[in-house]
């Protein structure tokens, strides 16, 4: 594999990430339970749909053979997306979405701090620009894992048993691939060992501080986003997220 099939692969890799994210905070709109939390995951989705855009663009500008974003996003196959589990999976009662929020938001956050420093041109503005982005979704995110977790009996229930649920999908987020390891050498990229040995602490004291407990595993990760393997919950989001494209694919707006 060389250097540019790796980028733009790496680049559908993140790209997928924000986009199924953004679907899925997406189907919150108008269903929070108050109007500034509806708003405020309406916004965060509509972030990650837009780096989405970006980044699938750039695969297709490497890639070179016409593809746009809308190609990508809306006729590819479930085999064909590379996002990890954690982010496609169900909204569930808040406290789920917002676990599965936070996780995802400190992983994103130090990835894309990272990335501020790379060599491709692209990834090192991208990262830039988005990471102001980011910045608020973990600050959001984390401020209501600790509000829920240290709140009733009832929120910190709920909380442990989000924790209990999306803790599995975390390990796959630092599993590395032959992709990686180009980019690695090449300077664009940091090693995701690198990026977990921050991840961890923060997401431990903020468990910590919510009066949560990481839910133990038995060594036992989901994996298989990297070879398009996912759960089921993917095939039901592009059903939805493809449906009027594939029906009208040369429509205009």
């Amino acid at each position: 594999m060389n250097k540019e099939e790796a980028l733009q692969a790496y680049l559908i890799r993140l790209g997928d990430n924000a986009l199924i994210l953004g679907q899925r905070l997406g189907e919150w709109c108008g269903h929070a339970h108050q109007l500034e939390s509806d708003i405020a995951l309406t916004n965060v989705a509509l972030d990650n749909v837009g780096q989405s855009r970006n980044l699938l663009t750039e695969a297709g500008r490497i890639e070179d053979k016409g593809r746009t974003e809308d190609d990508f996003a809306f006729f590819r196959k479930e085999q064909e997306f590379r996002n990890n589990l954690l982010v496609e999976q169900e909204n569930g009662n808040f406290a789920q979405t917002i676990t599965r929020q936070y996780l995802f938001d400190v992983f994103q956050f130090h990835l894309y701090k990272a990335l501020t420093e790379s060599k491709d041109e692209f990834l090192a503005g991208f990262a830039e620009k988005s990471l102001k982005e980011v910045t608020y979704h973990r600050k959001l995110s984390g401020d209501w894992m600790v509000r829920l977790g240290d709140g009733t009996d009832e929120s910190h229930a709920k909380m442990q048993e989000a924790l209990d649920i999306m803790w599995p999908f975390t390990g796959e987020l630092f599993e590395m691939t032959e992709i990686d390891e180009v980019l690695i050498a090449e300077g664009i990229v940091p090693s995701l060992k690198d990026i977990e040995e921050k991840w961890r602490p923060e997401v431990e004291a903020v468990i910590d501080e919510a009066t949560l407990a990481i839910p133990d595993t038995m060594g036992y990760m989901a994996r298989g986003s990297r070879d398009g393997h996912h759960t089921e919950y993917l095939g039901y989001i592009l059903a939805e997220m493809q449906a009027l494209p594939r029906s009208m694919p040369d429509a205009k707006w």
